[in-house]
């Protein structure tokens, strides 16, 4: 009798340590989930894709209209899009892509690209990028257009998360 009470005892013992142990450990797990969504802010959204359009401040005679997107693609991939949209047949058109990701609670560029076209209506490009996971990214854009006179407005999407 007196070996099945030490044996209860230490049943027992093993058992709350091991509850302790797995309670600690989901403790630390949902800390770890909570800290990356606690860091969602009016920069960001919950969706899996984000875009943004922007139209000349005053209506132009040369740039329309530039739109970026972004879209998480997988755990590890993001596709990119920008459009730069003039009224007419222009000398120059720009469209700048900008990758931000969001590192310590601030947006830094990730990577960027330019492009340019000469005598053309319209610029537009889609990218797919390897990105790291874990964190926001967004894209900011450059959309310019030059007739003689040059035009540009610039786009900002929110940030999605990517994990």
């Amino acid at each position: 009798m007196i070996k099945v009470r030490k044996f209860g005892k230490k049943l027992i013992f093993g058992l709350a340590i091991g509850i302790s142990f797995m309670m600690l450990n989901s403790s630390i797990m949902t800390v770890y989930a909570s800290s990356v969504l606690d860091e969602i802010t009016s920069e960001e959204t919950t969706e899996d894709y984000a875009e943004d359009t922007s139209y000349s401040i005053l209506r132009g005679n040369h740039l329309n209209f530039g739109t970026v997107k972004v879209q998480r693609m997988s755990s590890n991939e993001i596709a990119i899009y920008g459009l730069t949209q003039c009224h007419h047949v222009c000398d120059e058109v720009y469209l700048y892509l900008y990758l931000e990701r969001k590192v310590n609670g601030s947006y830094g560029t990730y990577k960027s690209w330019k492009f340019e076209s000469n005598n053309a209506t319209s610029l537009s490009r889609g990218l797919n990028v390897i990105v790291p996971s874990g964190t926001y990214y967004r894209v900011r854009g450059y959309h310019a257009a030059k007739d003689g006179s040059k035009e540009s407005t610039s786009t900002l999407t929110s940030g999605i998360l990517i994990n």
